[in-house]
């Protein structure tokens, strides 16, 4: 078994016993919201709360649209890489 399929058996077995997932993973999502929020606090410490929210969803986003944009030249790369598919030949 290869440790992609490990995993994916684990995720399989974790979720086959989770019946609410919202509130398994919600820990996780708190904790990346509040990772984006420590970051402009500590670049700006002096704004108000609302301000550190929207600056903190934009560079989500941003971390979001760059991660999007290296799994679209890896699949590009991937694709090159492939040699052509051949067509059938028809034998009359």
């Amino acid at each position: 078994m290869t440790p992609a399929q490990a995993g994916q058996l684990g995720a399989l077995e974790r979720w086959g016993k989770t019946p609410d997932r919202a509130a398994a993973t919600a820990p996780a999502r708190k904790a990346a919201e509040a990772r984006w929020e420590r970051e402009v606090r500590s670049e700006f410490p002096d704004l108000d709360d609302a301000l550190v929210l929207r600056l903190a969803e934009s560079r989500r986003k941003a971390h979001f649209v760059r991660m999007g944009q290296a799994s679209a030249a890896a699949r590009k790369r991937k694709a090159a890489q492939k040699p052509p598919i051949k067509a059938a030949s028809s034998a009359a």
